[in-house]
């Protein structure tokens, strides 16, 4: 039997299969594409609308990063078999991983409320009160994890990546100038402007979310995954950070070529898609609404997922979408805690929520080098990961985003106020 495994493990070095990627392709482009739900369509309509082209070259750097920050959180999952706050706890005790879990129920919640709203925005688009579309999918979603097991919930989430498409079609529809964009991409700009800071802020703060390590690592360990199969999740995290972000540059170029060229200001993402129509056309239109329905209700089912995955992990509860709710009460219980309160809070009457998800986007922003730091530490220690700790380059890329949250937020909140 031992020499039979043995072989196993020998045969991955010389073979790539393309139906185990299949098999494991999953984490992180659903990782990367919750990141880009109600909150993020609005930071990155608004990244266009406010200034053009400007922030693409920004873009792509966070593109890097995130490749960076995903591929740690695989190598950790696979290599420990243990999610992200299961380590912190391990490594750094109760008190720091209590924190941590503050941390990331703040930004958490705050993101869960933005896409809400977007489901119910989204359908009132297309004349549905939200009184009757908000609690519908609430208990659609909440059924969707509670009633299947991980491969089942893991597919449904996988279709919904296929709306993004939507905002693709919707940028080749406006026709912009592709040479200006490409000059944008690789031309460094920075504005010493508050306003320019705090969404360049949000922007970084919706693509590499605090729950996207926690939700990343935990969903790779509930796959069990062999150290064998790295090399194919880490395709699947690279090209979740590449489809996710490519996303993200076309909402960017869409409204850019559209809203900022005519001096448009939006406050929502429905409202960049109502401007969207006579300028764009009905298409334009119907496909940048779907894909903000499509968006937000991922987005709702991963995140309350990757807050259950993280404190239950935390703490030493059972957690795992294979494990039916009176195996995992705390599990089930948190993650339906969040869903039943972001949903009720939605339907208070005239509550307008758009200052709320510019919010938790910034927050979202501001604390995400803390998670980076606890990351960081824990891929480089040797004991616990072995020979696979990070590279040179992987620790100079990741230290480097770190660095540069932490500057823009100082800039904002401490050099900004100061000069004015």
């Amino acid at each position: 039997m031992r020499e039979h495994t043995t072989k196993l493990r020998k045969t991955p070095k010389r073979n790539f299969s393309f139906l185990l990627l299949l098999g494991i392709i999953g984490p992180g482009l659903i990782t990367a594409n919750a990141g880009n739900d109600a909150g993020g369509i609005f930071t990155y309509a608004s990244v266009g609308a406010s200034y053009g082209y400007s922030m693409l070259w920004g873009l792509l750097l966070i593109t890097f990063s995130l490749a960076v920050v995903s591929e740690m959180n695989a190598r950790m999952a696979v290599v420990t078999g243990k999610g992200l706050s299961d380590l912190i706890r391990e490594h750094f005790g109760v008190k720091l991983t209590f924190f941590a879990m503050i941390v990331l129920l703040i930004a958490n919640f705050g993101v869960v409320l933005g896409d809400f709203a977007g489901i119910a925005a989204s359908l009132e688009l297309f004349g549905i009160s939200r009184y009757i579309s908000v609690p519908i999918f609430a208990i659609i979603i909440w059924a969707l994890v509670s009633k299947g097991s991980y491969k089942h919930v893991e597919k449904i989430f996988l279709a919904f990546t296929f709306v993004f498409f939507g905002y693709i079609i919707s940028c080749f529809l406006v026709k912009p100038d592709w040479v200006t964009v490409l000059h944008s991409t690789f031309t460094p700009t920075l504005k010493m402007d508050g306003g320019f800071l705090a969404i360049f802020i949000g922007m970084i703060g919706t693509t590499i979310t605090p729950y996207m390590q926690f939700y990343l690592q935990s969903s790779i360990v509930d796959k069990r995954m062999k150290i064998s199969e790295l090399k194919y999740e880490r395709i699947d995290v690279y090209f979740g950070s590449i489809w996710g972000n490519a996303i993200a540059f076309f909402i960017i170029v869409c409204t850019a070529a559209t809203l900022f060229k005519k001096g448009i200001s939006i406050t929502s993402a429905t409202q960049a898609a109502q401007a969207l129509a006579p300028l764009a056309g009905q298409y334009a239109f119907i496909l940048f609404g779907v894909g903000l329905l499509g968006a937000s209700i991922l987005a709702c089912s991963v995140i309350p997922l990757s807050t259950s995955y993280a404190i239950c992990e935390a703490f030493g509860f059972e957690s795992g979408v294979d494990n039916k709710p009176k195996d995992a009460p705390a599990f089930y219980g948190i993650y339906t805690i969040i869903i039943a309160v972001g949903a009720a809070i939605i339907l208070i009457p005239n509550l307008s929520l758009v200052n709320i998800t510019i919010i938790s986007q910034q927050v979202a922003g501001i604390l995400c080098p803390i998670i980076l730091i606890f990351m960081v530490v824990l891929v480089n220690n040797k004991k616990l990961m072995g020979k696979h700790t990070n590279t040179k380059v992987q620790n100079v890329l990741s230290i480097a985003t770190v660095a540069f949250i932490v500057a823009l937020t100082f800039i904002l909140f401490v050099i900004i106020p100061f000069i004015h």
